[in-house]
């Protein structure tokens, strides 16, 4: 049985209606908003240096206890205005936190975008009956605004992502609906005030540009041109059904010459020819684990760390040639009665023809871009997964600090190493490859079932 909500956080952004909604809480007995409590530059409203007995100091050294002063509160409903930019070290205690009450309040982010810009154009925040609004107009930025979004939409979706895990729910709020006496009374019943027959919006504070935004942006033409190239419906996303990968931090490989060097190595890739060159400038370690490679890397300060890419026909090739010589018999089999790659049975794999090669790799290559779709019952095995979504895994532990074309190595290997301090004589190249690999129906292929890691790592597409 769920119990009553003890307190509440508004996750709203500037200029979305925050300060009106926090005067129709604060005018219900009982309940209390504390502005924008943990903003970084001010303690819940402008010009205030301290909240109910807490310093700005102790908030930076501890935001925790002024966080369990606002809401212990026994008999009270007390709660907050939480933006993305605010202190993230509360953060995951308001998440889990399953007694306090998230309110999602959202506006169309080009309003506010330009409520905000012409706030600060004009210092005037909030605005009464009384007041005369100051005049102004803003000039749009375009890369100012989609900055903006992307960080807004970033911290949305984690709000969404930590309700959904953690089997909450919030009550969501748009900007039309501040001034509606029936969705007003409706929140403050879902927060627990039953007792309340109509809660009426705050009439303290009234619209202060309610002007087409024609009005207020100078550069009005080219805003709506830079807004079209926007997407917001996502149509160019490319969809992305492979698993997450960790760090891998075990396969890691570093060598002891000058500052120290580390390699990433991408299955799949030019791994043998790299870790002996590796083992060419001097001793290697391996067999990482996360805590090692930290004490590693605070040992070696001036360090550097790559991983190398392949080109993704050239490794989707390499790994179908592994499939053909050195992974287990059942997954050919798996391969020939369920995944539609008719390979010849296994005593026949090595007297395959250059033409029957061709055609098996193009049945592999549709394979591939269904198992990566998440399509197919077999797991993503490292040896074909995406580079993408493998470098990705390296970065939740530590990006590397070059990312390395095949075609490139000897030329970007030995300025890595020079980085590092070390003096490299020669550096492995590509490797060479079958001529009939530069058949356009096999690139394009090979685009379909990577296209994330074409479209990510800026391989040339086929023509």
């Amino acid at each position: 049985m769920t119990e009553p909500f003890r307190s509440f956080v508004i996750f709203a952004e500037m200029r979305t209606g925050s300060n009106l909604l926090e005067a129709t809480l604060n005018a219900v007995k009982k309940v209390t908003c504390f502005g924008e409590a943990f903003n970084p530059y001010m303690m819940g409203w402008p010009d205030r240096d301290e909240l109910q007995g807490v310093t700005r100091d102790q908030r930076e050294a501890d935001p925790m206890a002024l966080l369990k002063r606002l809401l212990d509160r026994p008999g009270h409903l007390p709660g907050f205005r939480y933006f993305h930019d605010h202190d993230p070290r509360v953060f995951d205690a308001i998440m889990d936190d399953p007694r306090c009450a998230k309110i999602v309040l959202t506006r169309n982010p080009l309003d506010s975008y330009v409520s905000t810009r012409l706030a600060w154009a004009t210092n005037q925040w909030k605005l009464n009956e009384t007041e005369t609004p100051i005049p102004a107009t803003i000039t749009y930025d375009g890369a100012e605004f989609r900055e903006t979004l992307s960080a807004i939409e970033d911290f949305q979706l984690r709000v969404q992502n930590r309700l959904q895990t953690s089997g909450q729910t919030a009550f969501w709020l748009g900007y039309d609906d501040l001034r509606d006496s029936g969705v007003m009374t409706g929140l403050l019943h879902w927060l627990g005030r039953t007792d309340l027959d109509r809660v009426e919006p705050a009439r303290d504070q009234v619209p202060q540009n309610p002007r087409e935004l024609a009005g207020k942006v100078t550069n009005f033409d080219a805003m709506q041109a830079d807004l079209a190239s926007l997407d917001p419906f996502l149509l160019r996303k490319i969809p992305n059904f492979e698993p997450r990968r960790g760090p891998a931090v075990p396969s890691l490989i570093a060598v002891e010459a000058g500052r120290g060097l580390i390699c990433m190595p991408v299955r799949g890739g030019p791994t043998g020819p790299v870790q002996d060159w590796m083992a060419s400038l001097g001793p290697l370690t391996r067999d990482f684990t996360q805590t090692i490679l930290r004490q590693w890397k605070r040992g070696h300060p001036g360090h550097r760390s790559f991983t190398v890419l392949r080109h993704p026909l050239h490794r989707a090739w390499d790994a179908f040639m592994q499939l053909l010589g050195d992974a287990p018999p059942p997954l050919r089999q798996v391969m020939r009665e369920v995944h539609r790659v008719p390979l010849p049975r296994d005593d026949a794999l090595m007297d395959l023809t250059d033409d029957r090669l061709a055609a098996l790799f193009a049945d592999f290559l549709g394979f591939l871009k269904r198992n990566l779709n998440g399509q197919t019952t077999l797991p993503t095995h490292p040896n074909w997964a995406s580079q993408s979504e493998v470098v990705a895994g390296f970065a939740r532990f530590a990006a590397p600090d070059m990312v390395i074309r095949e075609d490139r190595m000897a030329t970007d290997l030995a300025h890595l190493a020079d980085t590092a301090g070390i003096v490299a004589a020669t550096c492995p190249r590509a490797e060479d490859w079958p001529a009939f690999l530069d058949d356009p129906a096999l690139e394009r292929a090979a685009h379909a079932a990577y296209l994330r890691d074409y479209a990510t790592f800026g391989f040339a597409e086929p023509a």
